[in-house]
This record gives C-alpha cells, structure tokens and sequence, in this order.
C-alpha cells in the first residue's frame, strides 16, 4: 500500500516543503552530520544502525534521506544499506524517523488551518477536505459523503480556498464569517445561490492562510481530501485523494460500505 498515492519523492514534498512541518533534531550532532545541517538538510532523528555506525533521518527539498556516522565519528555517509542477502535496511527507518513524525505535523497543519464542520463532532472519523465555493466537484463529494455523515460515522472539515475564480476568495470569506458555517455551506452545496458579502480582516485572512497552506502542500485540484489510516506497524499514516475519488476510493477514504 502506498500513502498519499505518490512516490517516495512526492509524498514528502507535502511534508518538507513546509518549513514549520520540519523540526530539526534537537540534541548535539556530530560533526559531519552538524556540516550537513548547515548545508541545509534538515536532520530529524537518530536510530541504530548496523557495524558501529550510527544512522539520522534526514530531508532536503522533498527528499527524504539516511546518513551514517562512520564508528570514529568522523565521516558521515549518506545512501541506502544493504545487507549480506540484498535486503534494504534503509527504508523501514526512513519511514519511522522521517515520514511518520512529518505526516504527524502536517496533520497537526490541517487541524489548525480554518474549516467548517460537516458532520458530528464525535464521529469516530476524520476528513480533511480542501474546498472552493466555485468547485462542483466539491459540492459532488459533498453529496456523496452525505450517508456517512447523516449515520455519524464521518466528520468532514472543509479547509476554504479560494482560487479557481475571482470572486472564490470572497465566497470562501463569506462562508466562514457566516453565522452558522455549517448551515451556510451546507445550504450552498445542496445548490442553494451564494452572494459574497464584505467580511472582517480577519476572516479575509483565515482564507488567505488557507491558500497558502494548499499551495506549500504542493496541491493543485478541489476537492482535495486528506485522511489517516492504520498501518499494521501500528503507525498512522496520511492518505489522500485529488479530485473526486473512485468508488472504491471513497470508501477507502469513509472507512467502511456506506451505511
């Protein structure tokens, strides 16, 4: 299974490209290690590595890499470890001391960005979902959703952008200024007519974050919907799903059949 449907590569663009996604290791490094720091790779963890050496998790525009620490601790190699039998020995540590504290801060992003609920607030389930005002496609993914949402089973929290037309901004101000978001964007995706109205600075600027968070997330089509997911090492991993998703994707996406 892959996550976030993207290569190795991709997927971290989404995490490192945010430079307040990236916490650097916080300990004293040694001196190799420390010069590639100040090279600009970002070192984010320290795990055992085979032969004396010592191995860090480290990312560089949208890389993800392993270094090691030779047993004198005067040479740092960076690459992929092999064993006797050609087993990758790298991999399984990149995506415990790089990816998963990454997509754990780049959820925390999505909590913190400025959405309206779609849903209860107790369901079990949580989506993130970028959304325009001007999208139909967001408004199809609302009513698809909707047999999840009215049993309780999913809770949508809709991130409001505005870029796919001039007046996108103002309708996604209008909409999280309402006086009840919720009902205003539900009655907005059943079809009912939206007019934009003057909004506090504020609430201008809640869009104008939003934005910038869909840009540095390096996305480019709503709806786009982020949710996690279990892996049988026990770690939750981000998935996500540009544009509207498969049948089967959709479900993947709610968690279960349609109720």
């Amino acid at each position: 299974m892959k996550y976030f449907s993207l290569s190795r590569v991709s997927s971290l663009l989404l995490l490192t490209s945010l430079g307040t996604a990236s916490a650097g290791y916080a300990e004293e490094l040694p001196a190799p290690v420390q010069a590639l720091a100040n090279q600009g790779l970002t070192i984010h963890d320290q795990f055992e590595a085979p032969g004396g050496m010592r191995g860090y998790g480290a990312s560089v525009q949208g890389r993800d890499m392993a270094i090691y620490l030779t047993p004198d601790g005067e040479h740092a190699i960076i690459g992929t470890l092999m064993d006797g039998q050609g087993n990758d020995l790298t991999e399984a540590q990149l995506d415990e001391h790089v990816r998963v504290p990454l997509e754990a801060q780049t959820w925390e992003l999505l909590e913190e960005s400025h959405w309206i609920q779609d849903g209860d607030e107790n369901a079990p389930r949580v989506i993130y979902t970028f959304t325009d005002a001007n999208c139909p496609y967001c408004r199809q993914l609302w009513q698809q959703s909707r047999p999840w949402v009215e049993a309780g089973e999913v809770q949508l929290r809709h991130i409001m952008v505005g870029i796919l037309a001039p007046n996108s901004p103002a309708l996604a101000a209008t909409l999280l200024g309402a006086e009840d978001p919720s009902a205003a964007l539900h009655d907005h995706s059943k079809g009912d007519m939206l007019a934009a109205s003057a909004q506090p600075r504020d609430i201008e600027e809640q869009v104008y974050a939003n934005n910038q968070l869909f840009e540095e997330l390096g996305l480019y089509a709503t709806p786009t919907s982020a949710f996690q997911r279990e892996t049988e090492s026990g770690n939750l991993r981000i998935d996500r799903i540009q544009g509207l998703p498969s049948d089967e994707r959709l479900i993947e996406m709610m968690g279960n059949e349609s109720p």
